[in-house]
């Protein structure tokens, strides 16, 4: 072999290979080794906060997901949440106006190929349960990717509840919408390991199939199944699909992580399933979620928002408190996300179960670049550091890490005064306001055991950046 000819051969093997051997070392996101509250991703600690769409990226082939992803990009913000298409919702549920997770007769792709006989409830013909749709898999790999470009995080619920008739009416797995004669039950029984109707084992090939098409890609978390305390999902069902996730990727070079919704609002978690890293709660405000089950050395998540009417202010505070307890995923419900305004432009009546805005995506920016300033893995709640009683209405979330950075949010009041207990040294003090993204820097301050701070007048509410002048000259 001549030297061109060799040349030219170890080129187009560096061209297929090195590619490949990156993809292949790269580690899917994982608990960060030194605090497991907090996520580790491309060897970089993260926190995960975004303001995402409903669920229905993938299976609304009318949902430009490209102009979605680069608009959550454009705010630094890296998460987004994604149901499987094993569940969808007619129009006007939840009173969701041009819901993405409610597709048109045409616009539904599910994992499941469409056969050549009519009858699927929302229109063309019913699904054959034992045939994958390429279709489907190449969109669901593709938005994947470009996910992972973006540095965005997915959690990806394998399943969903169904809260009423009119959803399991739907389901690709209902009898009356699949030619194999597999889920003639009722809605309760779908997600049980004895009452299902020969859908367990269509379940199980369904988290195989996906989690072996996606075992490339480091940018997935695997949600077991979607607010399972409601439609009748067992405990030892869900168990069983951790087992079954953890157990498929024996094979495989990485473990993604598998997280599990806990509860609406806050409940103390007792027996976690071990393969189980992520613990998720909606509407997870006050964030008393987290204080219950820091013990767990997990993360906690707040992974949908809502029913607190559609004021940015409101979800904006939700993810600064949780954020600033400990809590290290913060997914906000966005109903401005729509097909056809996949830049979170739609204006929705007032009558929708939430909020979402362009404005809220670009504070809860602020919110992502006030904690990502911070070396938070070395940080942890603190509740003692500030010692005198609040004005009436106010309350202070600490995350702190002794005598180098404290985090404070403050919201309630117009102007506190802040008595804390810092050890001794030189400090520097920086203000945020989380509505404006602006920062006011104040003098530096002398603390000999204790100091006393008087915020700037707020509006709404107001963050503090305390750090130690010795330890930020090392850090730079």
């Amino acid at each position: 072999m001549n030297r061109r000819l060799l040349l030219t051969t170890f080129r187009l093997f560096t061209l297929c290979y090195v590619p490949a051997l990156a993809l292949a070392q790269q580690k899917p996101i994982s608990l960060h080794p030194e605090n497991p509250h907090y996520f580790v991703y491309k060897a970089k600690p993260e926190i995960l906060i975004t303001s995402g769409e409903h669920y229905g990226a993938v299976v609304n082939l009318d949902f430009d997901y490209v102009k979605y992803l680069d608009e959550l990009y454009s705010h630094s913000l890296n998460l987004t949440r994604l149901f499987s298409g094993a569940y969808v919702e007619p129009q006007g549920a939840f009173n969701i106006a041009q819901n993405t997770l409610a597709p048109s007769a045409a616009g539904f792709v599910c994992p499941w190929m469409r056969s050549s006989e009519a009858g699927y409830t929302n229109g063309g013909n019913k699904f054959d349960l034992s045939t994958w749709d390429t279709l489907y898999f190449s969109r669901l790999k593709k938005f994947v990717a470009a996910a992972e470009k973006r540095n965005i995080i997915i959690e990806l619920a394998l399943f969903c509840p169904f809260y009423e008739d009119s959803q399991w009416q739907l389901s690709p797995m209902n009898v009356k919408n699949n030619i194999n004669g597999s889920g003639n039950i009722a809605r309760n029984d779908v997600y049980t390991l004895d009452k299902n109707g020969g859908l367990l084992t269509v379940q199980e090939k369904l988290v195989r199939k996906i989690i072996t098409e996606l075992k490339d890609f480091s940018n997935i978390i695997y949600e077991i199944c979607n607010e399972p305390y409601f439609g009748g999902v067992t405990m030892e069902w869900q168990h069983h699909i951790a087992t079954l996730i953890h157990d498929t990727e024996k094979n495989f070079n990485n473990y993604h992580l598998i997280s599990q919704n806990i509860a609406n609002g806050s409940a103390r978690i007792d027996n976690p399933h071990p393969d189980v890293s992520v613990f998720n709660f909606h509407y997870a405000s006050p964030p008393v979620a987290v204080s219950q089950n820091y013990q767990l050395g997990k993360v906690i998540g707040d992974n949908e928002t809502g029913f607190r009417g559609n004021s940015d202010s409101v979800y904006r505070r939700e993810g600064w408190q949780f954020i600033l307890a400990g809590g290290g995923l913060y997914n906000n419900l966005d109903y401005s996300f729509t097909a056809g305004h996949e830049k979170g432009t739609f204006v929705y009546p007032s009558d929708q179960p939430g909020g979402g805005s362009p404005l809220l995506r670009k504070q809860l920016s602020y919110l992502k670049k006030f904690i990502s300033g911070f070396d938070f893995i070395q940080m942890q709640p603190d509740s003692i550091v500030i010692t005198n009683r609040l004005p009436e209405k106010a309350k202070a979330y600490t995350l702190a890490w002794q005598q180098k950075q404290y985090a404070i949010y403050i919201f309630g009041g117009k102007q506190t005064k802040l008595e804390m207990i810092i050890p001794k040294g030189s400090y520097t003090v920086e203000w945020l306001n989380p509505v404006t993204g602006n920062y006011k820097k104040d003098h530096p301050i002398i603390s000999t055991g204790r100091i006393t701070l008087q915020t700037p007048i707020y509006e709404e509410d107001i963050a503090l950046r305390l750090v130690n002048t010795q330890y930020r000259k090392k850090a730079k």
